[in-house]
């Protein structure tokens, strides 16, 4: 058995489904921040308002229908207009129970100690560090929820992000669930665009790449992933995916999408990765532990681009002269799609104000 197989099966999923101590529980959740755990007025009054206001309206349009007085037969055919407006408060009961279980702080609990007896730290939601990934640099408001991580020679971290862009009509929502493993030296920006969580309903990662920045590998691999490299560092991409990490990558982790930039890879899912499920602990860490030993053998890669620096002194034997560690600039980031649409839609827009104004001008002069 490997190493690796060792150390997933010594994960312990036992607090995400055991059973519970209720005082303990009791504890825990006093601890926890008013994000996660909000005053219980603060969820209630607006859903009794919600629930009071429409049950009343309801009333006395019957009442005013039926001329003050109850029918014999209540449901008859004048009754189904009032039908639609029923679904607001049948709505706000579903959101107050949900919310309510959500403030227990027992999913909280069972990660907590779930991150405890497995040698991680939890924290129940955090403001995003500074990481160079492309679900933290969107901009917009982000918060990370369920975090769990490690420090030491291999650090990591899981956890649930969440981003809101815009406001209004123009706001929007992504949702992803990632890994960020560290890396051993710098590499080159590459993203692995999964095709299998590609879908209408969830489209592909945030921003959309250069076309002429994908690379073809051999094999399977193009059936299961988009390769993205900066132009130049095709051989750098070769050099680093190798056909038994190919289909490592292939095996592991064919269903999440995969970058790789700075010191770091990500890995993110459309949908939660820290979860109460063991099963997908259980996976997640066997897919750690397999590309943290294969990752090992990128620490020799260098960029030839950089000027070499003399390691004579550390050699100890003759002169070498080797590239430092780090990435030249041209390969640091991928160059992104630009959105040709809205300079269209400016121009059409142009043109129809030219259109417009002309036609005023001529009907006040009489041209």
């Amino acid at each position: 058995m490997t190493s690796s197989a060792t150390r997933s099966a010594q994960l312990d999923t036992r607090p995400l489904t055991e059973q519970i101590d209720r005082r303990a529980l009791r504890d825990y959740r006093k601890r926890l921040p008013g994000d996660v755990r909000p005053p219980l007025v603060s969820v209630v009054w607006p859903a009794v308002v919600l629930f009071v206001l429409p049950v009343g309206f309801l009333s006395a349009w019957w009442f005013v229908l039926k001329d003050g007085s109850i029918p014999a037969e209540p449901w008859d055919a004048s009754a189904l207009i009032l039908l639609p407006y029923l679904s607001l408060p049948i709505g706000m009961v579903f959101l107050l129970v949900r919310t309510i279980r959500r403030r227990s702080g027992l999913r909280q609990y069972r990660l907590d100690r779930f991150a405890r007896a497995n040698g991680l730290s939890y924290r129940p939601t955090a403001i995003p560090v500074a990481l160079p990934s492309l679900i933290f640099t969107m901009g917009g408001a982000s918060v990370v929820r369920d975090l769990l991580w490690r420090d030491g020679r291999s650090p990591l971290s899981v956890g649930n992000q969440r981003t809101i862009i815009g406001s209004g009509r123009n706001r929007k929502e992504h949702r992803w669930g990632y890994v960020a493993l560290r890396l051993p030296v710098p590499l080159p920006h590459i993203v692995l665009d999964a095709v299998g969580n590609n879908s209408l309903r969830h489209p592909r990662l945030p921003v959309t790449f250069a076309k002429d920045q994908r690379l073809s590998l051999e094999g399977d691999f193009d059936r299961h992933f988009e390769l993205y490299c900066p132009r130049g560092y095709e051989t750098d991409a070769l050099y680093l995916f190798t056909p038994d990490i190919m289909a490592r990558f292939i095996d592991t982790v064919a269903e999440l999408d995969v970058e790789i930039v700075d010191d770091y890879l990500f890995l993110y899912a459309p949908k939660d990765l820290s979860t109460l499920d063991p099963e997908v602990w259980t996976w997640l860490m066997s897919v750690i532990d397999i590309l943290t030993e294969r990752i090992a053998q990128w620490e020799r890669w260098r960029d030839r681009r950089l000027d070499p620096t003399d390691t004579a002194a550390i050699i100890g034997s003759f002169p070498l002269l080797r590239p430092p560690r780090g990435v030249a600039g041209q390969g640091r980031r991928l160059s992104r799609r630009t959105g040709w649409w809205w300079v269209i839609g400016l121009v059409l827009a142009v043109y129809g104000w030219y259109l417009i104004v002309g036609d005023a001008i001529r009907a006040i002069t009489g041209g």
